[in-house]
């Protein structure tokens, strides 16, 4: 298979690129980090592997259609780090900025190509519901209206102007990813370390969960399965409270979870105006995955932790 990544070289795309490389395929990872048409191939990845090309969405839908043309599959994990920095109204613009002009350019050279990939697969995440307290959440439930929310729908339209004859588009509303390399976890177990981990807020609001290994393999089958259309949660059967979630990582990393939830107001002061979706959830289930019989190797949180800990 011939398979385009954009945003392939970080905590998801690259062990996700990995993995195709491993079998043999061949991978272009379209990045910044190139000028725009440059080329370099990784090594260690074998033959053909994996293979970075240069991009800059900016530059529109032109410069990639070469790379697109004939592909098995596009998959766009592009986009800024939602929590990396304070979130002003500036660093707001920029989150979005590189979701929908990544998307608009991908969705425009897929309806360039003379043989345009059979699956694109876009990015988005369950905070494309917004709060919605223990509500249980499928895939048919209408988006929230918070900034998060918002982004999400803007980002999910912008893949939806991929659609032509021949091409699937899925949508992967992606829960917090759990692996103990990067991603959420390694700030999550800070305060356990130091004996003072527990809930945030008042530990009631839901945390939709996935071990990154299953959110590799359910990219991989919805490429696989022709039956995988339109959104996806990318999230584990059991969604838990925030409260249960310290319970169980304190569990597997033998500290306590007593510590008292920290308060609304204080998240606020410390991490600003993201401490809002801290303290809100989504008890996002992957209603449609399970129904077209994917299987989770870690469906339970204390089996994913487990897992985490003991590798």
């Amino acid at each position: 298979m011939k398979i385009v990544v954009a945003g392939g070289t970080g905590f998801l795309g690259a062990p996700l690129c990995g993995s195709w490389a491993d079998e043999g395929h061949e991978v272009l990872v379209l990045t910044r980090g190139l000028g725009p048409g440059q080329r370099q191939h990784e090594p260690g990845t074998g033959v053909p592997g994996v293979t970075r090309v240069g991009w800059k969405p900016s530059d529109g839908a032109e410069p990639l259609v070469s790379t697109i043309e004939g592909a098995t599959a596009v998959v766009n994990l592009a986009g800024e780090s939602i929590d990396a920095k304070r979130w002003t109204e500036a660093r707001k613009q920029v989150i979005r900025n590189s979701r929908l002009d990544a998307t608009r350019a991908l969705a425009a050279a897929i309806r360039s190509c003379a043989t345009p990939p059979g699956t694109f697969i876009s990015g988005s995440a369950v905070g494309y519901y917004g709060d919605r307290g223990g509500e249980m959440i499928a895939e048919d439930a209408p988006p929230g209206r918070d900034f998060l929310a918002r982004l999400c729908a803007d980002w999910e339209e912008q893949a939806q102007a991929a659609a032509r004859p021949g091409v699937r588009i899925v949508v992967v509303r992606t829960g917090i990813v759990l692996e103990r390399s990067g991603g959420a976890l390694p700030r999550m177990m800070l305060p356990f370390r130091y004996f003072t981990g527990g809930p945030l807020g008042s530990g009631r609001q839901y945390l939709s969960w996935i071990h990154r290994l299953d959110w590799i393999e359910t990219i991989r089958w919805a490429i696989d399965t022709p039956a995988a259309a339109g959104p996806f949660n990318a999230t584990a059967p059991h969604p838990v409270t925030n409260r249960e979630f310290a319970r169980a990582l304190g569990r597997a990393m033998h500290r306590p979870a007593i510590a008292p939830g920290v308060p609304h107001v204080v998240l606020r002061l410390a991490v600003g105006e993201i401490a809002d979706s801290l303290v809100t959830g989504q008890r996002a289930v992957p209603a449609k995955a399970l129904a077209a019989g994917f299987h989770f190797r870690y469906p339970e949180i204390d089996i994913a932790l487990r897992g985490i800990f003991e590798t």
